[in-house]
């Protein structure tokens, strides 16, 4: 399930990344050893590179990147502005099903990784987002989004577990059912997992790749 399939790696490096919850070092230091482990492995399974995006308020966009320049795009930037999850996303998606529809995208589809720290700033927007890119889907394995959270915001533990066991059906109250008012249509497929850096650290990095596309 993981070969002939194509890796986004998306990194946050809003303000919040300067915080130092994780030890002496803060979360953008902290995280930069687990990600390059991490896009060594998706290296293997995608051997043409990796699509990366950076995003705090605004996104940027690099192509073909070898595990090695992840490095270097830690050097490169330095944390800032606030999390604006559902733009990036959103290009994220836009761009498999455009290569899908030119058919260069690779035969399985796409995997993609978010490593984030904190709630995003527009999180009915990235629920909308997830929704309707599942209904783009012709299969429930064409594509996986792996939420990777670093740092202890318990709101942001919070809605990535909604994320990952909501977006099919409303619940009674809250949060979701603004989302799923007035019509609206839920998610096609579950498409999203989400673990902490923490258990990450305890399991193997191909069972986290996996389990986003067999949650």
């Amino acid at each position: 399930m993981l070969e002939q399939r194509d890796y986004t790696l998306i990194l946050d490096k809003s303000g919040s990344m300067n915080e130092r919850d994780v030890g002496a070092q803060s979360r953008w230091q902290a995280v930069q050893e687990s990600t390059l482990a991490l896009a060594r492995r998706c290296e293997q399974f995608d051997p043409d590179g990796l699509t990366v995006y950076l995003f705090s308020t605004d996104f940027v966009r690099f192509d073909g990147v070898t595990s090695d320049r992840v490095a270097q795009l830690f050097a490169s930037y330095k944390p800032e502005g606030y999390t604006n999850l559902a733009a990036v996303l959103q290009d994220a998606f836009n761009s498999y099903f455009q290569r899908k529809a030119s058919r260069s995208a690779k035969p399985a589809g796409e995997l993609i990784l978010v490593i984030t720290d904190g709630a995003p700033s527009d999180e009915e927007a990235v629920a909308q987002v997830i929704i309707e890119a599942t209904h783009r889907m012709e299969r429930d394995d064409e594509l996986g989004v792996s939420f990777i959270q670093i740092g202890k915001d318990r709101e942001a533990t919070a809605f990535l577990k909604r994320l990952d066991d909501d977006l099919e059906g409303p619940p009674a109250t809250g949060f979701f059912q603004r989302i799923f008012g007035s019509g609206k249509r839920h998610a096609r497929f579950d498409i999203c997992d989400t673990i902490t850096f923490e258990q990450m650290e305890d399991r193997p990095l191909t069972e986290i790749l996996l389990a986003a596309l067999n949650d």
